[in-house]
């Protein structure tokens, strides 16, 4: 169905189109100008020296997997709650993700948990920024350190977002894709900014980017490379000029971008805050968030009634979402894992209670009180339902 309010909307103007229109004027539609101008000012706005462009998230993931020389037989910690690319992207290379349980309030992997996991095939930790909230890098950086692991940072869903190693509000806050020994954003168009599809591996270890440069683009060599000489393994993992193009524009709006996605987000908390059986989301003391989607957790009597929920606003023309089925109660984890009900009880059970509410920069506020008042409604409804 149409939906009068989607859950997310891309926000495109006129900039974005001139910006893809001029690339189409030119005769240089991939590997041009765009592409390294896209990578400088990413790179600049992460404070991280290499950027490489690339088709999507998922692909950075890969490539980083691949660059890390991680292999058959070796194990990636990360978490269940999250989507399903940054599990993947372990299995791409047979090895094998070990899952750890969230924290509740912020829902990323709980580092308290980790080191009882580690193993001697044990190689990296892939962390996810996950709903936009900065996972705790100060302390899995003192993992790694600590027992000679790779750092991996999935932020595909928190560009923009910053991450206080005190907690403290006037402490220096560092932006989430720059704490890893790689990192990735993602362009999706439900993401702070699109380019259609796409993605940006993030790392200040030149090695790394080279490696993945070379084999996002079928395994060529970076300098004096002969365009049909292939010096490694690659793929066709490049990013377009005019999905760069647009990313430039895009950029440019950043500030505005994430300041209307903090307004949509404050409403929502202020009408959101005093109703019985919503949970506000979290947001860890020190830390800012860019707002990638808008998730409430529901609690006390709603706790079992989120999908009635979501159907009643569906049934109102607003879009809702249940954000995330664990990873590994997706049936082709269960079948090739074998995991089961209870393995993780608080992903499990965050995962039975989340609901993302429409988020997007142009929701008007009128709109955001639409969403607001059928919400109370539809709850009023399924409180009826036994």
């Amino acid at each position: 169905m149409k939906y009068k309010i989607p859950l997310s909307k891309p926000d495109i103007t006129n900039s974005e189109k001139k910006a893809v229109a001029e690339v189409l004027e030119t005769s240089s539609l991939s590997l041009g100008e765009k592409y390294k101008e896209f990578e400088k000012i990413m790179a600049d706005f992460a404070g991280v020296k290499f950027t490489v462009a690339v088709n999507s998230g998922t692909s950075g993931l890969h490539l980083i997997i691949r660059a890390l020389g991680i292999k058959d037989g070796d194990e990636v910690i990360t978490t269940p709650f999250s989507f399903i690319a940054s599990s993947n992207c372990i299995l791409f290379e047979k090895a094998k993700p070990v899952f750890i349980d969230i924290d509740e309030k912020t829902f990323n992997i709980d580092v308290k948990k980790i080191e009882e996991k580690i193993t001697e095939k044990t190689k990296a930790i892939l962390a996810v920024d996950v709903f936009s909230q900065p996972a705790d890098w100060n302390e899995l950086q003192k993992i790694v350190k600590k027992h000679k692991l790779f750092l991996i940072e999935d932020s595909a869903e928190a560009l923009g977002s910053e991450y206080s190693s005190t907690g403290s509000l006037r402490a220096k806050r560092e932006k989430c894709g720059s704490f890893g020994d790689a990192a990735i954003y993602a362009f999706y168009p439900n993401k702070q900014i699109t380019t259609g599809e796409g993605g940006m591996i993030l790392t200040n270890n030149r090695k790394i980017a080279e490696s993945c440069r070379s084999m996002a683009n079928q395994g060529r060599e970076k300098k004096n490379g002969k365009w049909l000489e292939h010096i490694r393994l690659g793929y066709n993992y490049r990013l377009d000029e005019m999905s760069c193009a647009m990313g430039i524009a895009q950029m440019k709006r950043i500030k505005e971008i994430l300041g209307k996605r903090a307004k949509v987000a404050g409403i929502y908390n202020r009408r959101l805050k005093s109703i019985e059986g919503i949970e506000v989301p979290f947001v860890k003391s020190g830390n800012k968030l860019s707002w990638f989607v808008y998730v409430i957790k529901l609690s006390g009597k709603l706790s079992g009634k989120r999908d009635v929920i979501i159907k009643k606003m569906a049934e109102r023309g607003i879009q809702c979402g249940n954000y995330f089925q664990t990873i590994h109660s997706q049936p082709f984890y269960k079948k090739e894992f074998r995991y089961k009900e209870g393995d993780f009880p608080i992903a499990e059970n965050v995962s039975k209670r989340t609901l993302a509410l429409p988020l997007f920069n142009n929701l008007k506020e009128e709109e955001i009180e639409f969403v607001v008042k059928n919400l109370k409604e539809a709850i009023s409804l399924a409180q009826k339902i036994k």
